[in-house]
């Protein structure tokens, strides 16, 4: 059984399916309710299917509590808990949980009106990044990165939130903003470790590439998998004993800046990240059932992967990364997916629905397809993805063509620091 907020986990659903495994998918946004038509069987009332099921797996936060009551009735549950919730949803609750463990955090202070930020800003002057908290975190567009040292970008930022969201904008956090390498390190665990290997990636999180343009979340990911690292001694292994005591069973991901000081966690992510899980399959060596029902169960094993590194870049429609509905409609909605050759692999459906075997866009936000190639080499993983892309044709659509180019000087910054 697969509960998921919005249809983001359809593939997983999907490649359950093909390995052979009885699937149903529940999706809470009742706008998405027509993503994965024709990819899977659907329902609208996960609930009954709770003892038909030997799995049930949630594909994002807010389950957290739900799952924990789940498991102590003796479910079999991959997914959150309401510590992990936690983690995620409550950005001062995370950082404080990174300094209990004695992992290093910028300063940083959360706020519930906007001005009170702008008093400390001009009592404490520096770059500073604004962090929305809670559910208002999913408008990757409210995240903003400041480049002024006496703060005066996010100053304005501010005031102009305080004009259009008001009270609406809820909590929020300001963090110094330090420069570095971007980089996040993840693993599956088991209600006791985490298992091996860890995942190691690079987002590209801009609407263009370079790095420009609005943030949209993410456009596109490179990675490699990793038995450890210092990084992961330096956050993750340090999280095990209290994971263990929540009973965790599910993946977490930690984003941080990486410079020639030391390692700053940003925040967690404490359920599959997207696009990043697709990506992590292509470079997996075992079916998604035996991995999820082995994190779930609390079976120790080590995850059989490839060797070298993965990509994968969204393909994505107007009017992303923006919401409009009528924008939707009038350029996206029921547009084609078509494949000049019948291949398949490293195709990852998001937002489409199957009329008579085509693929047709759907949903709301406007990403339609994740495009994936592996290779020993970055260069080779690359030149494989984009050749795929190439097969692709989809009306009005686009995706960046720089997905993994950034591997080549932040690899050399952090091997300088030690970090490889």
């Amino acid at each position: 059984m697969v509960v998921s907020k919005w249809g983001d986990s359809l593939d997983i659903a999907y490649q359950l399916t093909k390995e052979g495994n009885e699937v149903r998918m529940y999706i809470q946004d009742k706008a998405s309710r027509e993503v994965g038509y024709g990819f899977v069987k659907k329902t609208n009332h996960w609930e009954k299917y709770i003892d038909w099921a030997d799995v049930i797996v949630f594909d994002y936060t807010g389950y957290g509590e739900v799952a924990d009551r789940l498991r102590a009735d003796g479910k079999l549950v991959f997914g959150g808990s309401a510590y992990t919730d936690l983690l995620e949803l409550d950005r001062n609750f995370g950082q404080n949980e990174l300094k209990k463990h004695q992992i290093k955090i910028l300063p940083s202070k959360e706020f519930t009106n906007f001005s009170d930020a702008i008093a400390f800003i001009e009592a404490h002057p520096d770059t500073y990044v604004i962090k929305p908290s809670g559910e208002t975190q999913e408008y990757k567009q409210l995240l903003f990165v400041g480049n002024d040292d006496q703060g005066l970008d996010v100053i304005r930022m501010l005031k102009v939130y305080e004009k259009t969201w008001g009270s609406e904008f809820g909590t929020f956090q300001l963090q110094r903003k330090v420069k570095g390498v971007e980089i996040a390190v993840a693993g599956f665990f088991n209600g006791k470790k985490f298992v091996a290997p860890f995942n190691i990636s690079f987002e590209h999180k801009k609407l263009f590439p370079n790095e420009l343009g609005v943030s949209t979340g993410e456009m596109g990911t490179s990675m490699y998998w990793s038995k450890d690292s210092i990084i992961c001694q330096k956050t993750l292994r340090k999280l095990e004993v209290t994971l263990a005591a929540h009973n965790y069973r599910g993946h977490l991901d930690i984003n941080s800046i990486v410079n020639g000081n030391g390692i700053y966690p940003l925040e967690f992510t404490s359920r599959f990240g997207y696009p990043q899980v697709y990506i992590q399959k292509d470079g997996m060596l075992e079916t998604w059932g035996s991995v999820l029902y082995r994190i779930a169960a609390g079976i120790d094993f080590e995850i059989s992967v490839k060797k070298g590194f993965q990509v994968g870049a969204y393909m994505v429609v107007p009017p992303f990364p923006f919401e409009d509905k009528k924008s939707f409609n009038l350029f996206s909605k029921d547009s084609v997916v078509v494949f000049k050759k019948e291949q398949k692999e490293g195709i990852h459906p998001i937002q489409v629905k199957k009329i008579n075997g085509q693929w047709l866009v759907t949903g709301n936000n406007g990403i339609v397809l994740l495009v994936t190639g592996t290779g020993i080499t970055m260069k080779e993983a690359q030149k494989t993805m984009y050749n795929k892309i190439l097969n692709i044709i989809i009306n009005n659509s686009y995706y960046r063509n720089d997905i993994g180019d950034r591997w080549y000087e932040d690899s050399d910054k952090l091997l300088s620091w030690g970090m490889l």
